[in-house]
């Protein structure tokens, strides 16, 4: 897939990444870049009392991995605007060892001319190594519309 024009896109249509697994690293380095030090990511006998009992990877790094999941594959390709609005439910913890990947569905489309394309709401799951949603929600999405 290579950079999808607003025209391109059909309800419908579904598009899966490949897996990727969370580290240690990745926590470490998320929280170093956003300040957030949750004991929850960093405090490994702390999570042992807690009812989760294992620290887990933020909820933000988790969205974040999606959204360059999602761009990996090319279909979003020098064709996005900009990435309009965000609406994420986190449904079940992702610990570190998990592997994630992401299915994401054209759940509307939505003509915006004067913004240069349209708008294309994706209906987005991320999903562990076991099949289990661990986040669920919608990416809005401006998309150039196909160069005349």
């Amino acid at each position: 897939m290579q950079g999808y024009y607003f025209e391109d896109y059909q309800l419908g249509q579904q598009m899966t990444t490949r897996g990727r697994t969370i580290t240690e690293t990745d926590l470490v380095q998320f929280g170093t870049l956003t300040g957030d030090f949750n004991p929850m990511h960093f405090d490994a006998e702390y999570m042992k009392t807690h009812q989760i009992g294992q620290r887990i990877a933020h909820g933000m790094l988790t969205v974040s991995y999606a959204v360059g999941q999602a761009y990996q594959l090319g279909f979003l390709e020098k064709t996005v605007l900009a990435f309009r609005e965000l609406s994420m439910k986190f449904s079940v913890p992702v610990f570190i060892g998990d592997t994630i990947h992401v299915v994401i569905e054209v759940a509307e489309l939505k003509e915006a001319a004067r913004l240069g394309g349209g708008l294309v709401t994706f209906a987005v799951k991320v999903v562990n190594q076991t099949g289990k949603t661990v986040q669920k929600g919608e990416w809005v999405v401006l998309i150039s519309a196909r160069p005349k």
